[in-house]
């Protein structure tokens, strides 16, 4: 039985690749069996949650995708995937010891984000528009950066459960590899042509020769500076 249809093509995620015309599942009948079946079994996750609740996953939903700047179709699917990770009791093996285990720490900070948005807003974080949604995540950051504490946690903590998590469920993903033009696991097939610049005769060369990077610090620069961002009406 064929690993995956002929017909069958990856997904850039919002089509924003660099490598037109690459498509990571051309090289899917290379992979071993057992690495192959773990792969493609990411491309279609349960669509039903099994660890998050339905009011935590409107919440997770919104801040993975604000984290990861998913705006628009088609996403990587990563609350599915980090839910069936915690649903698995597949977390990294330890945890800060001023914060609970990840399952629990991340129930915890999602019903923290939801508080912060009644107490600032009124309603909940679901309902929130996506600046203000931005805000309360910006926030957090904020604190994690100043070594200050959020909801009585270690705001960096926090910030590292979420994005950890976040960004291995988002790479983990044949999409994300789509993405970045990388072909999938090596074994059993190997590299014939290591070194700058060199490439196999499956991968296609970047058709945008910008460095990213300095582009990602003006963005979180500009975000930072965001006035447009509404400013958060006082307690009271």
């Amino acid at each position: 039985m064929p690993l995956r249809s002929t017909h069958d093509r990856a997904v850039t995620p919002q089509g924003r690749g660099r490598f037109p015309g690459f498509d990571v599942l051309a090289q899917a009948h290379v992979w071993d069996p057992v690495t192959a079946d773990v792969v493609l079994s990411r491309l279609a996750p349960p669509e039903s949650l099994v660890f998050f609740t339905a009011d935590e996953a409107a919440v997770a939903e919104r801040l993975l995708d604000l984290l990861l700047a998913q705006d628009t179709e088609p996403k990587v699917p990563v609350l599915a995937l980090i839910d069936a990770r915690l649903a698995a009791g597949e977390t990294d093996g330890w945890h800060y010891d001023d914060m609970p285990e990840d399952g629990q720490a991340w129930r915890d900070s999602l019903a923290a984000l939801e508080r912060d948005a009644r107490d600032h807003y009124g309603t909940g974080y679901g309902d929130l528009s996506s600046a203000r949604q931005a805000r309360l995540i910006q926030d957090v950051q904020d604190h994690a950066d100043a070594g200050r504490t959020w909801n009585d946690w270690p705001a960096g903590h926090v910030w590292s459960l979420w994005t950890r998590y976040a960004c291995t469920a988002f790479y983990s993903h044949p999409w994300a590899w789509n993405e970045m033009g990388f072909s999938g696991p090596a074994y059993p097939r190997g590299y014939l042509n290591p070194g700058i610049n060199a490439r196999e005769s499956y991968e296609v060369s970047d058709h945008d020769d910008t460095d990213p990077v300095p582009f990602a610090a003006r963005v979180e620069a500009a975000r930072r500076a965001d006035a447009e961002l509404p400013e958060r009406p006082a307690h009271g």
